[in-house]
């Protein structure tokens, strides 16, 4: 089997079950040594997400939100928001996994293990929506990841844009949506809260993989990381470090952020 143009097929699936079904295949071959890396690859464009024709997309502002998380709607609502954004980053990984090739093959390793992480959390997350009636396209998305991915061709940009910065996001505002829920801790609540902390402690080693392969690069271009990490940020997301941000300090040290990095974008004097 090959690498790359296998990988390519994978990822320009528009069924989720296809594009799960034919990933988990592919994953065993990779983790069984059983596939060929195709020196004559071309990477791909992708201008459109591959779930376009069968979710209802609208601009980031039209999407629905929900205030309270404690009704059977605010759950749905709840659940599907994560679920769009685990089956997002399914694509992520698999593009991370495509995109870049000659890499040293712990890269291939971790990005393959990141999607197959994100398809174990999309189904999780599935799982509930069905069992409140619900499905996974039944509400509005958005294509924000998407975007930020098309905005990321380079490894420099896209390891310090969607794992150290937007996936690191998701470590802070995970916990507050746990302490929401806990609020009111109904017996679905409870089932929420456990696939919210399971995604949180794996989201954890997510971003420590993006952090690992964002310094890799920056060694290799002879960068500094904290500087280069905040010109990016800044060049694709202008005024997103300026602002002072309620950080998950605890969470974001494990992933490999600095005590200075953290004062910078928490705007604190300490980083505890």
């Amino acid at each position: 089997m090959k690498y790359y143009s296998t990988l390519e097929k994978i990822i320009l699936e528009s069924n989720p079950k296809i594009k799960i079904e034919k990933f988990k295949e592919f994953y065993k071959f990779f983790l069984e040594n059983k596939l060929t890396f195709e020196e004559d690859y071309l990477a791909y464009e992708m201008q459109e997400p591959s779930y376009e024709n069968i979710l209802k997309i609208v601009l980031p502002k039209d999407v629905k939100h929900i205030k309270y998380v404690n009704t059977k709607e605010g759950k749905i609502n709840l659940l599907h928001t994560i679920a769009h954004i685990e089956y997002s980053a399914i694509d992520i990984a698999l593009d991370a996994s495509l995109r870049y090739k000659n890499m040293p093959k712990n890269f291939y390793e971790d990005w393959l293990e990141v999607a197959n992480d994100e398809v174990r959390h999309f189904l999780m997350l599935e799982k509930l929506l069905e069992e409140l009636g619900s499905y996974y396209g039944e509400l509005q998305v958005h294509t924000n990841l998407f975007e930020a991915m098309k905005k990321t061709p380079d490894l420099l940009s896209r390891m310090a844009v969607i794992p150290r910065y937007l996936e690191a996001n998701g470590l802070d505002q995970n916990p507050k949506i746990m302490e929401k829920l806990n609020s009111n801790s109904d017996f679905f609540n409870k089932k929420i809260l456990n696939a919210l902390g399971i995604i949180l402690k794996e989201e954890v080693d997510h971003v420590t993989k993006g952090d690992r392969w964002f310094k890799y690069e920056c060694t290799r271009l002879n960068l500094k990381p904290e500087q280069t990490y905040i010109e990016i940020l800044e060049r694709i997301y202008p005024g997103s470090t300026k602002r002072k941000q309620s950080l998950n300090m605890e969470a974001r040290k494990k992933a490999g952020f600095s005590c200075d990095e953290l004062k910078y974008l928490s705007k604190r004097d300490d980083c505890n």
